[in-house]
Order: C-alpha cells, then structure tokens, then sequence
C-alpha cells in the first residue's frame, strides 16, 4: 500500500510531466516531485543533498534534455517502464520487510537500482548512495552527523 504522501508525490510526478508536456513521466520527473516529499527529504538532508542546486539541475535537464517527449496534443501522461520499476522494487522491499506501506524514502532508495538513469547520476554527483540512504532509514545513521537519529536496539 502507497502511503498518502507517496500518491500525492506520484501525481505530482506527473503534473511536472504533463505541465512540460511530456509523454512519459519518468524518473527525473520522480525525483523532482521527492523533493518535496517528506519522506524522502529527510533522507536527502540527512545524506548531505543540497535540495535546491539538485532541483535546478534536475529541472534544466528536464526543460533542455527532454524535449524529445514532447507532444504536440494532450493524451494522458504514461509512467516509462524504469519509473514502474522503481515503484514496483520499492512495493517489493516493503513487503519483503514485514512492513505495510511504501514511502517515498522507499522509492528514493529504489531509484538507485537505475544504474543507467540520469536521477542515480544526479544523486550520485551529490555523493549520495544507495548505502547512505539505507542506513539513514534502517539505522537512523546520517551521513552529516547533525541529522542522526537515536533508536534504540530491538529484536
């Protein structure tokens, strides 16, 4: 099950596409929506992303690098196969984990399986990894120290 700020994310996903005019909604267009998605922000923060510079480049490269899915008529914007994937994995994981709902730090976290996508280039020029999120989720372990959390040990 999404949580109610992920469909809030995802439909502004592809508002962003569709306000662009784009025919797919795709990863970049995900990640720019996370940025704003409380859950995934926290993650960002705490993994040392500097929001507004990955939000301009993120938003030139979909303004200036993705003209090639412009349409001229409005028909409804389709998710890419890598932007269903990254939906699916992170539904997956959730599950896998015993937990009920997926959010957008479980999304944000799947991202980093697109090896070849443009959004993991952009994190990854931010020197976040996958790792970095992970153990921020897992652990409470933030890569800037000033964003650690304190969670005792269970289990």
């Amino acid at each position: 099950m999404l949580s109610s700020r992920l469909e809030q994310t995802l439909n502004k996903a592809f508002e962003i596409a569709g306000s662009n005019e784009h025919e797919f909604v795709t990863l970049e267009h995900l990640l720019v929506a996370l940025l704003d998605d409380q859950d995934a922000n926290e993650v960002l923060i705490s993994c040392g992303v500097d929001i507004e510079e990955l939000r301009a480049v993120l938003n030139d490269f979909i303004i200036n690098e993705l003209t090639s899915l412009k349409v001229s008529k409005k028909n409804d914007v389709k998710p890419t196969a890598s932007f269903q994937r990254v939906i699916q994995r992170a539904a997956i994981h959730v599950q896998s984990s015993g937990r009920s709902e997926v959010t957008g730090a479980n999304v944000l976290v799947a991202i980093f399986a697109e090896r070849e996508s443009n959004a993991t280039y952009f994190l990854q020029e931010q020197e976040m990894t996958r790792y970095d999120a992970v153990n921020f989720i897992a652990h409470g372990v933030a890569k800037n120290p000033a964003f650690s959390e304190k969670r005792s040990i269970t289990g």
